[in-house]
């Protein structure tokens, strides 16, 4: 297994092989989504942040997960239409993932690995975890799923600048 974030492959909602080598030069956003989760609103403030600053070089990478509470049913396509009629996303999304356990993907593997959550503790505890890494693909923060989107600004500001 690769420790190189930039060279992880993942599959977008529409079935593309990409990495994040394919967002090089951009600081990206990963998260952990879920459509029927009480922090499901977030795709709101996730598609702001994603329309206020991706032409100064942010990404917003939404990952369906259906490990916490069973809120992600659907198949790629049920998330993706929600996801663009009931909160206008338009930045990518990729195929439905488990972030914790033997079948965790590579990607967040390795981002727990490098961000632990508190206490030292790797495993994701629930939907909306988010991590910003920056533009020279090394991971610069952790936050958690009550974090809202919008409270990212001033770090997402500095990683631009």
């Amino acid at each position: 297994m690769t420790n190189n974030l930039l060279s992880i492959p993942c599959t977008t909602i529409t079935g593309e092989q990409k990495t994040l080598a394919d967002f090089a030069g951009k600081a990206v956003l990963v998260v952990n989504t879920a459509s029927k989760c009480g922090f499901t609103p977030q795709y709101k403030g996730l598609e702001e942040l994603w329309q206020t600053y991706k032409d100064q070089g942010l990404v917003v990478l939404g990952f369906p997960c259906n490990q916490f509470g069973k809120q992600e049913p659907g198949n790629e396509g049920a998330i993706s239409e929600f996801c663009e009629l009931n909160f206008g996303v338009s930045f990518p999304l990729f195929k439905k993932i488990e972030v914790n356990g033997a079948g965790a993907h590579p990607l967040f593997v390795q981002l727990k690995k490098r961000a632990p959550g508190v206490l030292g503790s790797q495993g994701i505890k629930w939907n909306f975890t988010k991590f910003l890494i920056g533009k020279d693909g090394q991971l610069v923060k952790r936050f958690a799923p009550a974090t809202k989107p919008q409270d990212l600004s001033r770090e997402i500001e500095a990683l631009l600048k």
